[in-house]
């Protein structure tokens, strides 16, 4: 049976703004167990953006490395690396011009996590990979989409900040 991906949605969750002038100087890219999402959004940001922008992944909960982001991700001549996942707990610095969640729990995490500091939380919806069922031939292409909604929204969102353009 293949159940096909949708976008989650969440209350409380405010649309992404368009790109600005200045990009921001730290990106935390948040999911479920940094394990699919956001940590195949950081490498898909780091191919995109500036060295100057620091850019980090974490989970809400510890996770465990899925073997389909590395095929997905090795397909487009990238790699996660040394890659483990992480809590934000586990992160060494907890500050960021900007969150970016990837799903309702992370979105729920950020803002609690924020409420009291001036950070932007940003709710891109991508849905859980993990949930189709089927053939390895569909698992991936859940996986690919993914991947590739990632790679659109990142460019997107930063393209004319990192060209200094405004739209």
């Amino acid at each position: 049976m293949n159940r096909g991906l949708s976008d989650e949605a969440a209350p409380d969750v405010r649309p992404a703004p368009a790109a600005t002038t200045a990009l921001p100087r730290s990106i935390l890219f948040l999911c479920g167990m940094n394990a699919i999402r956001s940590p195949m959004a950081e490498v898909l940001a780091r191919q995109q953006l500036p060295k100057s922008v620091f850019l980090a992944s974490a989970g809400v909960r510890a996770g465990e490395r899925d073997p389909f982001v590395d095929a997905v991700l090795a397909e487009v001549n990238l790699s996660l690396g040394e890659h483990h996942p992480k809590t934000l707990e586990e992160l060494d610095d907890a500050y960021f011009d900007l969150i970016v969640t990837l799903a309702p729990e992370a979105h729920h995490a950020a803002l609690e996590l924020t409420r009291h500091m001036a950070v932007d939380v940003e709710y891109w919806p991508m849905a859980d990979p993990t949930m189709v069922t089927g053939t390895r031939a569909q698992i991936l292409a859940a996986y690919r989409d993914v991947r590739d909604r990632l790679a659109s929204r990142i460019a997107e969102r930063f393209t004319s900040a990192k060209t200094g353009k405004s739209e």
